[in-house]
């Protein structure tokens, strides 16, 4: 379908430009939202009509939106959430918790403004879009984190998740659970020394074997 854009939508084009878009996306957001017009005849001359007035409200919005942005811009929401030692949020962070998140601070932003591509569920440090206006975006932190103070090392540039990794490493190691591994080796390759031990155990079951095998038939003899 020809649509003619009211404002500027990424990927597509900004105001006034005519574009093809599939039928499902016109009927179903566009259209319905006011973003564009069907690009018929009749819409063209009604658009060209009041292209002044429309530019001029959207710069108006654009402008406002650049103001609160500067504002907002460089946030950070702490969002304290239980996880496994391995980072795993119980859970997960979603739109909502950071609208609340900012909204605590003064911040009046709507979830529709929102762009989390999927809900986060990972500890750290979480780079968040706020689409404050079609032409004007601002980014925001959540700092997801199990504790103030854990929340406070990440704030201050510390990557807990690789402190919680090295942790567990050390961990197993103090309960001599590692062995050393030769770089030369390729991955999935076994140790020569490991073959000649297996070689030479097999060796010493099979001559234990016989052995018993000797001393039964001396038995039975």
């Amino acid at each position: 379908m020809d649509i003619i854009l009211l404002e500027r939508i990424e990927k597509l084009g900004t105001i006034g430009d005519v574009v093809t878009v599939k039928d499902g996306y016109a009927r179903n957001f566009l259209l319905p939202q006011k973003k564009a017009l069907r690009a018929n005849e009749a819409n063209k001359k009604v658009f060209e009509a009041n292209r002044a007035r429309l530019e001029k409200e959207n710069a108006e919005r654009r402008g406002e939106a650049e103001t609160a942005g500067a504002k907002i811009d460089g946030a950070s929401v702490v969002l304290i959430r239980a996880s496994s030692n391995a980072g795993q949020l119980y859970g997960s962070v979603n739109v909502r918790d950071i609208v609340a998140g900012l909204a605590e601070q003064g911040h009046d932003v709507d979830k529709k403004q929102v762009i989390l591509g999927s809900p986060i569920k990972m500890i750290g440090m979480h780079d968040v879009t706020v689409a404050l206006h079609p032409e004007v975006r601002i980014t925001v932190k959540a700092n997801v984190a199990r504790s103030d103070d854990e929340a406070e090392l990440q704030a201050q540039g510390v990557d807990v998740l690789a402190q919680l990794f090295e942790e567990e490493q050390a961990a197993i190691a103090d309960e001599g659970f590692t062995e050393a591994v030769d770089p030369t080796l390729e991955p999935g390759e076994i140790p020569a020394d490991m073959l000649e031990d297996s070689a030479a155990e097999a060796q010493t079951e099979e001559a234990a074997a016989d052995d018993a095998e000797t001393e039964e038939k001396a038995e039975e003899s």
